[in-house]
């Protein structure tokens, strides 16, 4: 059975869960790609924790994060 959409674009977003599907997509190719297991680093830049931390300070958010694997 398919099921199909309404018409009149009743459809919902999660553009947060969008954005995390795509980010887990990245990190998935990059450890495919990966000789060897990857870093926190290469994680990190996979992930983009820097650009993210820069974009927390400026709205004043304290940028803490989960450590990996926890």
């Amino acid at each position: 059975m398919t099921h199909v959409a309404p018409l009149g674009g009743t459809a919902v977003q999660d553009h947060v869960a969008l954005a995390e599907i795509e980010l887990c997509g990245e990190l998935i190719i990059a450890a495919s790609a990966a000789e060897e297991r990857l870093s926190l680093e290469s994680i990190d830049e996979v992930l983009r924790v820097a650009e993210e931390r820069a974009a927390g300070a400026g709205r004043g958010a304290p940028g803490a994060r989960r450590p990996h694997g926890r």
